[in-house]
């Protein structure tokens, strides 16, 4: 039970954080083509950030470098699978964006930004799992960039295998891993910006959510019963079978609820920049990411509390 209060009370806190956003576009304080400004900062300042901070202030360990790529390994694994799964489902749909947005909405989770203070909160006493959210996101932006952005297009020209290995996640873990491997530590001031503006990815995050939001007619949020199935399939299905398939593993007990934890993420903002970079189904894909994230507020603390 105190899992499942611990997780109620996080993502609840993570929620909150969506309203200033949400009050400021609605006042019209911030405009709405201003929004994608804030999702650069994102982007490219506080999500390179965060992921020095969950791995540069480690101790190097080989024990944590195999469960880094066993995470990895799994993590794509697990998401190819899926996102193959209803490729076929929705084989007679392919000509409709809403079908192909939904594809890749069952597999990618938001696990760096919502991933990282939920393993705060819930494994306060095994930093190292913030590593493995690093090494899951890493997974994701490779799927993002090639078979993702591919099946939101239905065309194979946009799988961009440089960019998959050359964007802010992959590049920060050129800086990060030396760091780690050698145990060598940032100057006190610098390591202290660097934490800070990793720990803001959140806020950033659902103060964008927040802001989205704000620009959509309430209404049509919720009319949609596509979305609770791949929100089902997504927050639900997609943790459970990743818990199963990690029992049946010879690994820490930890690293089971780790792999747990990150796969019951809500939909991933990234579904949403893929379909904005693409120029198709923003609308199916921003219902998704906003549901998602509202609706983990209940599905992430009743996994905790059942499992």
């Amino acid at each position: 039970m105190s899992n499942f209060l611990i997780t109620f009370s996080t993502v609840l806190i993570m929620i909150c954080y969506a309203i200033p956003g949400f009050i400021l576009v609605r006042t019209g304080q911030i405009k709405e083509n201003a929004i994608p400004a804030f999702a650069k900062v994102l982007m490219y300042v506080c999500s390179p950030c965060l992921t020095i901070y969950t791995i540069a202030n480690l101790k190097y360990s080989f024990t944590i470098v195999k469960e880094v790529i066993i995470v990895l390994v799994s993590s794509l694994a697990i998401q190819i699978l899926i996102l193959m799964v209803f490729r076929f489902i929705f084989r007679r749909h392919t000509e409709d964006v809403k079908y192909r947005v939904c594809t890749i909405a069952t597999a990618m989770g938001n696990c760096g930004f919502m991933g990282v203070p939920l393993l705060e909160a819930v494994m306060p006493e095994h930093p190292e799992a913030l590593a493995m959210s690093t090494a899951y996101c890493v997974g994701m932006n490779l799927i993002g960039w090639t078979i993702a952005s591919a099946i939101i297009s239905n065309d194979v020209k946009y799988m961009k295998v440089h960019k998959a290995l050359l964007n802010p996640a992959v590049l920060s873990l050129i800086v990060a891993i030396p760091l780690f491997v050698t145990e060598t530590k940032l100057p006190s001031q610098l390591n202290n910006m660097v934490t800070l503006l990793g720990k803001m990815s959140l806020p950033m995050c659902m103060l964008i959510m927040g802001m989205r939001l704000a620009t959509m007619e309430l209404k049509n949020l919720f009319n949609d019963k596509m979305q609770y199935f791949i929100i089902f399939v997504k927050q639900i299905v997609m943790p459970v079978i990743a818990l199963l398939i990690f029992m049946a593993l010879p690994v820490a007990p930890y690293l089971k609820r780790t792999m747990f934890i990150l796969s019951a993420s809500p939909v991933a903002s990234v579904v949403l920049n893929f379909s904005e970079m693409i120029g198709e189904g923003q609308k199916t894909a921003a219902n998704l990411v906003l549901l998602g994230t509202l609706s983990s507020v209940i599905t992430i603390p009743l996994l905790m509390l059942i499992f």
